[in-house]
């Protein structure tokens, strides 16, 4: 182990799918609780949008949503979140990437360093939540249960326009040069977190006040300190490339179905469940509705909105127990299936 808290795993020289050979490709990743000897008691827990391990640990926990007392929790860190190979850690130029390289070298991670066959559970995130459907689609046979907080089998294209806002107010920055940022971007940062507050949270979370319940004391104020330096702890490449990786999602989108969704969909045999916040703004609850009936080889599948004024953030809810409880609830329940 190195002077960090988490694992690499070295996947050494990797075609992704584009085609690119990516030169030792590395994957980050920690894991809490114990194997059992039947190596059947794995949660995989994928991060989710700027998101390393370190910010989605707190949902683990004995009387968490994810108990490491009974389960073996692997957060693999998404491919471009600064610790798993990034622009920020890699020579120039990085490389295109999709969800499905992800889940190939997260496949490799669990057979091969783990030998692990059976997943109890995937969840995720947002962008987490992406990768939940990819692996439940891609390794039908693998997944037995995955939840899909706040996330979707492709990205819409409603979801893709949010995101070209975000990236031209990181790149509208004089940081950004020839493709790539040479140094941190002051102004784009702040940029890119204003456009994102007004997408993250819902029209009832602000027309509300919501924002008091954490103890700012005027809007202005939640702005500043939630979300104006939200995204400047991450290296701005890497958010780039993340970007990327979210707006070429579609579970659809490879060899096997040749972009063919109902196909794809059709393939998951796992008990699902689609979770999206009732009032989340680009992963809306009419794609999960729309998908919903396509799950027609799923052993089961349900459709069970967070219901709160806390937009996308509902399926992250830090300080928020309202919704914390509804989601563990839903969980608990899937895992007895």
């Amino acid at each position: 182990m190195a002077l960090h808290d988490y694992e690499i795993f070295d996947a050494a020289d990797v075609v992704l799918q584009s085609g690119a050979v990516f030169p030792s490709l590395k994957l980050a990743y920690k894991t809490y609780g114990v194997l059992s000897p039947a190596r059947d008691n794995v949660i995989l827990y994928p991060t989710s949008f700027s998101a390393q391990h370190t910010d989605i640990e707190w949902l683990i926990g004995a009387d968490g949503v994810l108990d490491p007392t009974r389960y073996f929790i692997i957060i693999p860190n998404l491919l471009g979140n600064g610790l798993s190979s990034s622009p920020s850690n890699t020579a120039a130029p990085f490389p295109e990437m999709t969800y499905h390289d992800a889940v190939a070298v997260q496949h490799r991670l669990l057979t091969e360093r783990f030998g692990i066959a059976k997943l109890a559970l995937v969840y995720g995130w947002s962008m987490g939540g992406m990768q939940a459907y990819h692996w439940a689609v891609l390794h039908p046979d693998m997944v037995a249960r995955a939840a899909v907080v706040c996330g979707s089998a492709r990205c819409a294209p409603y979801n893709y326009v949010f995101l070209e806002s975000v990236k031209a107010a990181l790149t509208a920055d004089p940081a950004f040069r020839d493709g790539r940022f040479a140094e941190k971007p002051v102004a784009g940062y702040r940029a890119m977190g204003r456009v994102y507050a007004g997408w993250a949270m819902s029209h009832g979370f602000y027309r509300d006040e919501r924002w008091r319940e954490a103890g700012f004391t005027s809007l202005e104020d939640y702005l500043v300190r939630t979300w104006d330096a939200a995204f400047a702890r991450r290296d701005a490449n890497d958010l780039l490339a993340q970007i990327g990786i979210w707006q070429r999602g579609d579970i659809s989108r490879c060899g096997a179905f040749g972009g063919n969704l109902d196909r794809a969909l059709a393939a998951i045999k796992a008990h699902m469940l689609l979770m999206p916040g009732a009032t989340d703004r680009y992963f809306d609850v009419r794609d999960n509705e729309d998908e919903l009936g396509r799950l027609t080889g799923a052993k089961s599948a349900v459709l069970h909105p967070i219901p709160s004024l806390h937009g996308h953030r509902a399926g992250n809810p830090i300080g928020n127990p309202r919704d914390h409880a509804f989601i563990k609830a839903e969980i608990a329940e899937l895992l007895g299936k």
